[in-house]
């Protein structure tokens, strides 16, 4: 027994001798930190020793006691934008971590179309690819960490991954939304960017929030348990796997974009939405963090005419409502009937970061916000729909109003509305820009008195209204008739 005892002291003697540092994958070489900020650093040493860090931007030296299980946290304060930078960190034997810039930190999180490549997906490419990567060199300061797919069933503490520095390689396999939404921000910011990626395509939204989140709101378990039973959809598990390890790094604000798998519990959605995003902003510390989504892109499920996704969308707009310091950028001029990965992530991300450079970076002259349905008035057979975030043009016209031109300077039909009468039975509807309101008259030969217009409600439409600045009409309806279960899907 002695002789036991003393071979389990010389173990433990050696272990406190041989102990290194050891970090978590985010704090590593080509990091960027939060700028003037708080910002932790943490990881694992010998157990009651002291770890010395020094960071080079300011020169301060900071020391923190490692507990008896061998964890250690320090707060370091960052300075304004700039670098590279270095830190060493000690025990007594240090570790340099070098290359690190000061800047803004994104996390950009979702299903597939968060993840999809630069590069793009086999027989689904991604707009300008190619030159995006032949450029990735031209932006040094964007700087890129992509989470490993991870389904975990307790919360963990570390993830895979490594902060890469942009060439035609890391670009390339990088999250395309992600990657165009940080080049935009260092285009207009000229400050670094940091992009930290967690996403895993066809999975749910239920995975990504923490269990206890889900048994705070009241949804359809039933439905939960019966659909959500595998590892990348389990409730919970990618929260545990691929946000919670990011919790201490301290970031600016969120992109997501999710939202195609859960079109058959559409009702549910602004729900979770609204308390997933209440939850990562609890669990960062900070409520005031910036959470800006895409809308589901058109696209023909089950079939076009089919109205689960178009009342998915309807919950995806709702939630504005009731989660602050966000927005949404609309998609209707970009999604494909076949594909349902759409190749245009360029536009996305840029419209993302027109949102946080408006908001957050107050950054004037950007076209943050898409225009949306505001009321309707019948009037002589007819319906006269008025807008949000539209201006009555002047004789130099607003770029902000509405277009009815084609490239090549033709008039062309305004596409996408539906009309009906008391009957609810809904027509394919005539549309036409009043072009001194900024509003827009629609008609059908079949609705002699009007009661309800829809526009872009359907899985799949051939809408296309759009501003001179390219933004799209966000899908809508005046009505809220319920829709019938054979109109939802298969």
């Amino acid at each position: 027994m002695k002789k036991c005892r003393l071979l389990l002291m010389l173990l433990m003697v050696s272990y406190l001798c041989d102990a290194k540092v050891v970090l978590p994958s985010l704090l590593c070489d080509n990091m960027v930190l939060q700028r003037n900020a708080v910002v932790k650093l943490w990881g694992e040493a010998s157990p009651l020793s002291t770890v010395i860090i020094t960071v080079s931007w300011d020169s301060n030296t900071y020391e923190t006691a490692v507990g008896k299980d061998g964890q250690w946290s320090q707060d370091v304060v960052t300075t304004e934008a700039g670098g590279p930078y270095s830190i060493t960190i000690s025990d007594g034997t240090p570790i340099v971590l070098s290359n690190i810039l000061l800047g803004e930190v994104w996390i950009c999180a979702g299903q597939s179309n968060m993840e999809m490549p630069v590069q793009g997906f086999f027989g689904q490419p991604c707009i300008e690819s190619v030159e995006t990567m032949r450029d990735a060199k031209k932006y040094p300061d964007v700087r890129m960490f992509t989470v490993a797919r991870s389904s975990q069933k307790v919360p963990q503490s570390n993830c895979s991954g490594e902060w890469l520095c942009p060439d035609p390689e890391s670009v390339g396999l990088f999250s395309a939304v992600g990657y165009f939404f940080g080049r935009s921000l260092n285009q207009y910011l000229d400050i670094p960017i940091g992009l930290i990626c967690t996403s895993w395509g066809g999975t749910n939204i239920e995975a990504w929030m923490a269990e206890e989140s889900l048994e705070r709101i009241n949804v359809d378990r039933n439905f939960i348990r019966k659909n959500w039973v595998e590892e990348h959809s389990t409730p919970s598990l990618l929260y545990n796997g691929m946000v919670h390890p990011l919790l201490k790094y301290v970031a600016k604000g969120f992109i997501w974009y999710q939202g195609e798998a859960n079109h058959r519990n559409y009702y549910d959605y602004k729900t979770m939405m609204v308390e997933m995003v209440r939850q990562w902003r609890e669990a960062w510390g900070n409520v005031k963090m910036p959470f800006y989504y895409v809308q589901i892109a058109p696209y023909c499920y089950d079939g076009a005419d089919y109205r689960a996704m178009a009342l998915l969308r309807e919950n995806q707009y709702k939630a504005l409502a009731e989660i602050s310091y966000s927005g949404i950028v609309g998609t209707n001029d970009v999604g494909l009937y076949s594909i349902i990965h759409e190749p245009n992530k360029l536009v996305i991300g840029e419209r993302l970061s027109y949102l946080a450079l408006l908001r957050d970076y107050k950054i004037k002259g950007v076209p943050a916000d898409a225009p949306t349905y505001k009321s309707v008035e019948i009037k002589n057979g007819k319906a006269i729909l008025s807008f949000n975030n539209m201006a009555v043009p002047n004789d130099q016209q607003d770029p902000r109003s509405f277009s009815w031109l084609d490239e090549d300077f033709k008039v062309i039909a305004l596409k996408g509305f539906e009309i009906a009468g008391s009957d609810r039975k809904f027509y394919p509807a005539k549309a036409r820009l009043l072009w001194s309101e900024n509003q827009i008259e629609v008609c059908a030969d079949e609705v002699s008195e009007p009661i309800a217009v829809r526009y872009a409600f359907k899985n799949f439409s051939d809408a296309n209204i759009k501003t001179t600045f390219g933004q799209p009409l966000a899908p809508f309806r005046t009505d809220d008739w319920e829709i019938l279960p054979d109109e939802l899907f298969k």
